[in-house]
């Protein structure tokens, strides 16, 4: 509809003035008389339109001749003007006005339910503007800025909904996520961490965090607790060299150490262990588990994507498919070590806009979802491409957890959702 506003001729709100069918002479108005006299005064003009058509039974003629049967009065034009017709009459510049001269307000009248020539009244400012004027001044003014917010997309207040519900602290959000986008950088290891380890490899991490992710879903914890999980397994790996042997031990004592922080109710030692076969001692837990935190300084308040995923996707205005379908994303790659590069922000940023495009089949990022983020689209490009690649490969290989863990009615089959594969195409971000 904007289009086709956009595409509208003048000529399709003015009506032309010219007379039809062999015209006027000039200085001469439609019923032959000068223009200026035998004219009938404004205010009586806007009295008999205001009282309706019957107190106006019939239209003034010249002297001498039959009154003429009026049609329906004049009433005032209620055509919306488009952005192209209000640009093109405001950039007409204004001539001049002689010394002593006072402005004078045009204004446009067309009978109703008539497609005739339009009639123009030249209005003096000795004379108050009638109660019609202003109302369509006023009009056309309310017409021309809801036809901006069509072009000019707003930023939406996010929190206005949530203004009395103390648990959702609207007064202090916005300082708690800038406190956030500081302090992930703390959460953050190196890319390349894995070459300082001797006798373990990315692959050997990838299997472990695969396992975690399955044994998260037997124990039924919350979301939270895993990414802390493998955020701690991360930043205890980036600090310190572990052999193979060890490798579960440290995802086990990871887990139990996010449990203990974020769980309501906490699995107890024993179940980790019977969980991994046995292959340890409650002793050896334990050592592990004061080794870890000496090692990360007991530091368990870092943001992981978690945090950031849930104010994303109230800016994105999300529904239970679309926050499935991300958090499904972020899963994934959690397993895969190359996604260590993003931070936690521009993890969940990426991957709320590659749920939402996948979900619409088009490029979804709002100028909300932009300015809570504070990723634009392009900024999303190369994670959100890495997303589509590991979706196409979910399912596939020896790390399926994920997959399989989406695959069920509890998240909503959301696992079988078909690839967003056009993102990968160059001229989808053009």
């Amino acid at each position: 509809m904007a289009e086709s506003k956009r595409n509208m001729n003048i000529t399709d709100v003015f009506r032309s003035t010219k007379p039809q069918g062999g015209g006027l002479k000039a200085g001469y108005g439609k019923l032959g008389a000068p223009i200026g006299q035998n004219r009938r005064a404004l205010s009586e003009i806007n009295k008999n339109i205001i009282s309706g058509p019957t107190e106006y039974p019939y239209a003034s003629a010249l002297p001498g001749k039959k009154p003429i049967p009026a049609k329906k009065p004049l009433v005032p034009v209620r055509r919306p003007v488009t952005r192209a017709v209000s640009a093109h009459v405001n950039s007409k510049p204004l001539l001049p006005l002689p010394e002593g001269k006072k402005p004078k307000i045009e204004t446009i009248f067309v009978e109703s339910d008539y497609e005739e020539d339009c009639s123009i009244i030249d209005v003096e400012e000795d004379f108050n503007a009638p109660m019609f004027v202003q109302h369509t001044e006023s009009m056309l003014e309310e017409i021309d800025k809801m036809d901006e917010d069509v072009y000019e997309e707003q930023i939406l207040d996010i929190d206005d909904a949530d203004k009395d519900d103390p648990l959702a602290v609207v007064e202090y959000v916005d300082e708690i996520y800038a406190y956030y986008k500081k302090q992930e950088i703390l959460s953050c290891v190196s890319p390349s961490y894995m070459s300082r380890q001797h006798d373990i490899t990315d692959r050997m991490r990838g299997i472990l965090i695969d396992w975690l992710i399955e044994v998260h879903y037997k124990f039924e914890l919350m979301e939270e607790t895993l990414y802390l999980t493998v955020n701690l397994v991360d930043r205890f790996l980036a600090c310190r060299p572990v052999g193979r042997k060890n490798l579960q031990l440290v995802g086990i004592t990871a887990m139990l150490l996010a449990c203990k922080y974020e769980e309501v109710s906490v699995p107890i030692v024993d179940d980790f262990i019977v969980i991994s076969d046995k292959a340890y001692t409650r002793s050896e837990v334990l050592d592990m588990e004061k080794e870890m935190m000496n090692t990360l300084e007991f530091n368990l308040s870092l943001p992981t994507p978690f945090v950031f995923m849930k104010r994303f996707l109230k800016a994105a205005r999300s529904y239970k498919e679309m926050e499935l379908l991300s958090f499904y994303l972020v899963d994934l790659s959690l397993v895969e070590y190359d996604m260590l590069k993003f931070p936690p922000s521009l993890l969940a940023a990426a991957a709320v806009f590659t749920a939402e495009s996948t979900l619409n089949s088009s490029k979804q990022w709002t100028k909300t979802s932009e300015f809570h983020s504070q990723y634009s689209q392009y900024h999303l490009l190369e994670c959100a491409k890495m997303m589509v690649g590991l979706h196409q490969k979910a399912g596939t290989g020896k790390l399926v957890a994920v997959f399989k863990k989406y695959s069920t009615s509890k998240y909503g089959h959301v696992a079988r959702t078909q690839p967003a594969d056009f993102i990968l195409e160059p001229r989808f971000w053009d």
